[in-house]
């Protein structure tokens, strides 16, 4: 989304970068879709099947998680190679399949117009394509409202509930309100139930992630409770216990860096 004079405001920051025209903002991203990689994604949750899905890494962020496990494309002064969205579709449609139906676009929220152009190009290509909106939900509502119809899945991690705690892991002001608004459109789009397939491969539907952070068990509750009052009880999570530590930081956990 722009403004009226091709200033960015797509995600929360609305920074008002002319992207266009070659301008930087906060994502450090032209106009011009740029892609880390485009690779088969397997140990993704089971409702994504066995085969895994075709996930496209974006290069950069609209967030810069400290313990972003991606960390080597997704930081924002990570070097950048430019493609196009024809070039692009054609890469995933070479490693999509009927058992392998899904495109996982990662961390897109910089990039929502190229990714919608994407998913129109798969959709004729491939008429089985499920296309997978994988998001830190560090977006604005307007943005998830634009893409009723076109996003099969969302795929969006609920990280805090916490203000201080996303400004210091992920610099992203102001995260549990923007998150929730985000959330609560998807599930307005969803709901609580999941579309399978005979297969048993999900084609349509809302599955929240929550990474637990070392130190910060009540930010997960926190996160929890907001998904049961503000959305369902019934919304599918996949709760997660991965954590890292990005090497290119020195505190083991969290709770260090708070000390």
């Amino acid at each position: 989304m722009k403004g009226n004079d091709g200033e960015c405001v797509l995600c929360p920051r609305a920074c008002g970068a002319r992207r266009g025209e070659g301008e930087l903002g906060f994502c450090q991203s032209t106009h011009r879709p740029s892609v880390a990689t485009v690779c088969v994604h397997r140990g993704e949750e089971p409702v994504f099947g066995p085969e895994g899905m075709v996930n496209v890494f974006f290069h950069h962020c609209t967030m810069q998680c400290v313990y972003c496990q991606n960390h080597q494309v997704s930081l924002n002064f990570a070097k950048a190679e430019h493609t196009d969205a024809e070039t692009l579709a054609g890469e995933i449609l070479k490693l999509l399949g009927p058992r392998r139906p899904c495109a996982g676009f990662v961390s897109p929220s910089h990039f929502v117009p190229q990714m919608r152009e994407v998913i129109t190009m798969l959709r004729r290509g491939a008429p089985y394509a499920v296309s997978v909106m994988n998001t830190g939900a560090y977006d604005l509502r307007g943005t998830i409202e634009s893409l009723e119809g076109e996003v099969d899945v969302y795929l969006p991690d609920f990280k805090y509930m916490d203000d201080a705690l996303a400004r210091e892991y992920s610099q992203a002001p102001g995260y549990p309100g923007v998150a929730l608004a985000a959330l609560r459109e998807m599930y307005r789009q969803k709901g609580s139930n999941l579309a399978m397939d005979e297969a048993g491969l999900i084609r349509s539907g809302l599955v929240v992630r929550h990474l637990i952070l070392p130190g910060h068990t009540e930010n997960s509750i926190a996160c929890l409770r907001a998904l049961a009052e503000e959305l369902s009880t019934s919304v599918h999570v996949s709760l997660m216990a991965q954590y890292h530590p990005c090497l290119l930081y020195t505190s083991p956990s969290p709770r260090d860096r708070t000390r």
